[in-house]
C-alpha cells in the first residue's frame, strides 16, 4: 500500500466528520485522498475517495437520514471505518481491503428506495472522483479502470463538464518559438 499513513490520518477524519456530520471536511478528504490516488494509481486511495465523498453527498441529503435503515447503516458504516484503521494499524493489508469491501457490502444488505439511492450515490461518486483523477493527467481509459466505471459513462461526464476542453493543440506562432529558441540560446 502506497499511501498507508496518509490514508490512516484520513480515515480518523473521516470518523471524526462523520460524528460531527461535517460535510465539508469530508469533501476535503475525498479530494485530498484523490490527489494521492491520481499520484500514485492506488485503488485502496481510490476506493477510500469514493466512500468518503458518497457518504458527504448521503449526509448532505437530509432526507436519507429518514429513513429506518439509516442509524443501522451509519453504525456499520463507522464500525468498517474503525476496523479498517486497527487494520492500518495493525499492518493487515488483506483486512483492511476487506473493510473497505464491508462497507459495499452494507449498501447491498439495503432495502427499497433507501438502497437505490444509496447505491445511485455510490455510482455518481465513482464518476465524479474518476472525471477528477482524468484532470489529474491520467488517460480516461486508465482512468476507467481504476475505478471499474464504463468508459462509456466517464467520457458522457467529462464530455458535459467540459473537463476534456482544453486547448493544447494552440502553439506558438513560429517567429514566436524562433525568438524563444535563440533567447535560450544566446544565454
Amino acid at each position: 500500500m502506497e499511501e498507508r499513513d496518509n490514508i490512516l490520518r484520513v480515515l480518523r477524519e473521516t470518523k471524526t466528520a462523520i460524528e460531527k456530520e461535517d460535510i465539508i471536511s469530508l469533501k476535503e478528504l475525498s479530494n485530498q485522498t484523490l490527489h494521492s490516488a491520481s499520484i500514485y494509481r492506488d485503488t485502496d486511495n481510490i476506493a477510500i475517495a469514493v466512500i468518503v465523498y458518497s457518504l458527504s453527498k448521503m449526509l448532505e441529503r437530509s432526507n436519507y437520514q429518514t429513513y429506518k435503515q439509516w442509524p443501522k447503516f451509519i453504525k456499520n458504516f463507522k464500525t468498517c471505518i474503525d476496523r479498517a484503521i486497527s487494520a492500518l494499524e495493525k499492518n493487515q493489508e488483506d483486512y483492511f481491503e476487506s473493510q473497505l469491501k464491508c462497507i459495499r457490502k452494507e449498501i447491498s444488505s439495503l432495502t427499497g428506495n433507501f438502497k437505490k439511492n444509496v447505491q445511485d450515490v455510490f455510482k455518481k461518486a465513482e464518476i465524479n472522483k474518476a472525471s477528477k483523477i482524468y484532470e489529474h493527467g491520467i488517460s480516461l481509459e486508465q482512468t476507467a479502470h481504476l475505478l471499474g466505471v464504463s468508459v462509456w459513462d466517464l467520457a458522457a461526464y467529462t464530455g458535459q463538464s467540459g473537463i476534456a476542453d482544453v486547448n493544447l493543440n494552440i502553439t506558438m506562432p513560429e517567429k514566436a518559438r524562433v525568438r524563444q529558441a535563440l533567447e535560450i540560446f544566446e544565454k
